[in-house]
């Protein structure tokens, strides 16, 4: 949090230190939390929107009203109150006409007290018609009454951080630079802080004429207000570039609103043309990202922590008879005195996840099981099916999200607490050190395509993501990054996601499902690569450590061996 008095001063001092700033439009809280939080890594910079601009378009085109001044200062005034109480950067706000004197030195009084750092009030009669409309008549105030408003609104202020900006319409009026220069003079004399110069064209020729004619006049006066512009249809010039010609502030005007109201369309569109939702989604934010912004995840976790019913389900699909180690359900199989299936539930429950639901999906040999703290769900038809069918079994357990564990790996405790608070909603467990060593195993692994290049052994930052984009066993080799574990986490949108794309290909009957025959052959991995398919994110926890896959009694050995190895390490 930031108090106003704070707030209000970062402007000048942002300018100071940078020599110019770029401002993002924002006319909403969300909107204002997108130009707080984004940044763009640029190798020897991390770039950042340095404030916020208030606009009076994008103000009024939210409340679905014309920007003609028919938004009152109180509904303003209540937009710029959301954007000041979710951000903390400084804010310019539009302040159209300023109409008359007296109620723009209310106006002052009133943005200096929130924290505002300038308003920019335009050199138009009132009602103005916005600029950018090339049909409307723009009819200039006269000069003197204008810098009469300056010098009052000046008088209103109370600190020197506070800063009145005179917006020069005579390019957009048609009145030519020669005017803008006169009307800058007299704005600067009547003691303005900032000339903001706009231009409809879409080339910035006149723009950076009025630049360059613009420091002479300056050095004539003695004091050289801040340069402000807004290239909204001269885009083509950089920041950079408006800065080395002596802009000190560039607004992107109203770049956030049009680019939500063209997403809102693409979705609308997409739902009427397919008769559902679904196929909006790619067009939307997923909604935990929204909820993220606007603080719900750190109420959700709070809540996690003393509230069980919305704790994690564990599953376990454990119906398949094994061809190589046919005896016994896979999980039951005996390492150094325990089952796979207790040392799982051992695991798990030193990782933290100390109340959560254990189901396994049985099948095979199912009287095996034996243990009464589990949920069983049955699949009686565990010979005619795979791994993806014993999962819906246990649908109803699925709701509020869930980790799933593959019957034959075991797995220490910090990586399973590690997917348990992985940052998204399906994210599997990923092994990126499998290609580095020989594999003398007789079954084709579960191999991940990611999106990263060059992707190597070693990660600096231990919870790292990397989105996928191919997982199957029919990947070559040589083409793979990772190898997947049989550990993956499926947050409650991750859950609703997997169900969707379940019903739709079982209801559609779509026949062959990637590396499949059709649904019912389907392994859990063939419906992920669908839901990458179909535009969603799936995501991979690195690991290469921590983790030994069952395969064949050589595997058991190796198992035991390295228990005795770690219980020895560990007196």
């Amino acid at each position: 949090m930031i108090t106003p008095a704070e707030r209000l001063k970062q402007l000048k001092h942002s300018i100071d230190r940078k020599g110019f700033v770029r401002i993002i439009e924002a006319h909403s809280g969300i909107s204002g939390l997108v130009g707080e939080t984004v940044k763009v890594d640029a190798g020897d910079q991390i770039l950042e929107y340095d404030g916020f601009w208030e606009s009076s378009l994008t103000d009024s085109a939210s409340k679905g009203l014309p920007d003609v001044e028919l938004v009152g200062m109180e509904s303003r005034l209540a937009t710029i109150d959301q954007i000041l109480a979710v951000t903390t950067k400084p804010i310019i706000v539009d302040g159209d006409t300023g109409r008359s004197a007296v109620e723009f030195e209310y106006t002052v009084r009133n943005l200096e007290r929130l924290g505002v750092s300038a308003v920019i009030i335009e050199d138009k009669i009132f009602p103005k018609r916005n600029s950018l409309d090339t049909s409307a008549r723009q009819t200039l105030e006269e000069i003197g009454e204008f810098a009469q408003k300056i010098e009052r609104g000046k008088k209103e202020s109370l600190t020197d951080e506070f800063m009145i900006i005179s917006r020069l319409e005579s390019l957009i009026a048609g009145a030519g630079l020669n005017d803008a220069l006169e009307r800058a003079e007299a704005y600067i004399n009547a003691g303005v802080d900032g000339i903001m110069i706009h231009s409809q064209k879409s080339h910035s020729d006149e723009i950076l004429a009025f630049a360059q004619a613009y420091e002479p006049l300056c050095k004539k006066l003695g004091r050289r207000p801040l340069l402000v512009c807004v290239p909204t249809t001269y885009n083509l010039i950089s920041d950079q570039e408006l800065a080395n010609h002596g802009f000190n502030i560039m607004i992107h005007a109203n770049h956030l609103l049009r680019a939500s109201y063209k997403a809102m369309q693409e979705a609308a569109i997409a739902i009427l043309a397919n008769d559902r939702g679904f196929e909006s989604e790619p067009f939307c934010a997923p909604t935990h990202e929204i909820f993220a912004a606007v603080g719900f995840e750190r109420i959700k976790e709070q809540d996690r922590e003393y509230s069980s019913d919305q704790r994690l389900s564990i599953i376990i699909p454990a119906a398949g008879r094994d061809p190589i180690m046919p005896e016994s359900p896979k999980s039951m199989i005996n390492i150094a005195g325990q089952t796979i299936l207790d040392r799982q539930i051992e695991s798990i429950r030193k990782s933290g996840l100390t109340n959560n639901q254990v189901i396994v999906v049985r099948g095979h040999e199912g009287s095996q099981f034996t243990r009464s703290d589990i949920q069983y769900y049955e699949n009686d038809r565990y010979l005619d099916t795979q791994s993806l069918h014993s999962l819906f079994c246990a649908d109803s357990s699925l709701t509020g999200g869930f980790i799933l564990v593959y019957s034959d790996i075991l797995f220490n405790e910090d990586l399973i607490r590690r997917l348990a608070s992985a940052n998204g909603d399906i994210v599997l467990a990923v092994d990126n050190s499998y290609k580095y060593h020989q594999h003398q195993v007789d079954k084709q692994l579960d191999l991940v395509v990611s999106g990263r290049a060059n992707a190597s052994p070693r990660a600096l930052q231990l919870n790292s993501l990397v989105e996928i984009n191919r997982i199957g066993k029919l990947i070559p080799s040589d083409s793979a990054d990772y190898e997947f574990v049989g550990l993956a986490y499926f947050s409650e949108s991750g859950v609703e996601t997997l169900r969707k794309v379940y019903q739709d290909i079982r209801e559609r009957g779509l026949g062959k499902l990637h590396e499949a025959p059709n649904l019912e052959q389907a392994n859990i991995t063939d419906i992920v690569q669908e839901i990458i398919d179909r535009g969603f994110k799936v995501q991979g926890l690195e690991t290469s450590m921590g983790w030994i896959e069952i395969h064949n009694q050589k595997d058991v050995s190796v198992a035991e061996k390295e228990l005795v190895r770690l219980q020895a390490a560990n007196l």
